[in-house]
């Protein structure tokens, strides 16, 4: 199936696997932009019979390193209010297509990078992978669906600690408490990642759009009542002092001074 010329996104197919890889190295900072050309590539290939499986990557040092707050700059707190809704509407999106994804998952995961992470149906990282939901250390709301996607993985209690602590897990301790399937040298991870969406693909196409319906029914739903929440919470959290001291903190590598104000 033919793809219009993507900005964010390459999209490439080898037999009955399709490949999006973002584009956006090293760091692929997340953006409504970026997720929206996403879901285009997905919903194109729910309509393409001979693509079965997809894969999920990101070129550079990092699968996506959250949102870029450290270096927006004195207007980057209005930007966000006025994009935040819009980047979510973007996102619920990626969970209502239907075919079964494979996310390749090298260096940071980080906020919303866990997130897109997350709305694949499988993911593969390695050792020095870094996993972070670290938007309480910003003295911000958890957002792109985490406050759903994320207990249904691995647990209410570990997806509380995960989000209220905002700790770094490596690679095999994701792997051991169920935030990934598979944890393999990092110069193997898409090469795993395209064996796990070929072994998918040989599967009957019908049966597994069916099955995974079945297992998903009702998460499309789910993830927009969460985003709807986790943005009312961003947005006057957004405009506190101690969120403008965590991002300030985050940008200069040290520990926040928070306020409670």
């Amino acid at each position: 199936m033919s793809h219009p010329a993507y900005e964010h996104i390459a999209v490439s197919e080898s037999g009955n696997i399709g490949t999006i890889e973002v584009t956006r190295g090293p760091n692929n900072f997340i953006d409504t932009d970026m997720v929206g050309e996403i879901a285009d590539a997905l919903e194109l290939w729910d309509r393409d019979t001979d693509i079965r499986a997809i894969v999920l990557c990101a070129e550079g040092k990092h699968f996506c390193a959250g949102a870029d707050f450290g270096s927006r700059g004195a207007d980057g707190v209005a930007k966000a209010t006025k994009r935040g809704r819009h980047l979510y509407k973007e996102a619920q999106r990626l969970w209502r297509t239907h075919k079964p994804i494979v996310a390749a998952v090298q260096g940071a995961a980080v906020g919303a990078g866990v997130g897109l992470a997350v709305a694949a149906d499988f993911r593969v990282t390695c050792p020095e992978a870094r996993w972070s939901t670290n938007f309480t250390r910003m003295n911000y709301h958890p957002g792109f669906g985490l406050t759903c996607t994320l207990p249904l993985l691995i647990g209410a209690q570990k997806a509380s600690l995960m989000m209220y602590t905002g700790r770094r897990y490596t690679g095999d301790e994701a792997l051991a408490m169920g935030l990934a399937d598979y944890c393999v040298p990092q110069d193997q991870i898409r090469a795993k990642a395209i064996e796990l969406a070929t072994e998918i693909a040989q599967s009957g196409p019908l049966a597994i759009q069916a099955t995974r319906e079945t297992l998903r029914r009702d998460l499309a739903v789910a993830v927009a009542r969460a985003t709807e929440r986790e943005y009312e919470e961003q947005d006057w959290l957004r405009n506190t002092a101690d969120f403008r001291e965590g991002t300030k903190a985050m940008g200069e590598r040290r520990l926040p001074n928070f306020q409670a104000k």
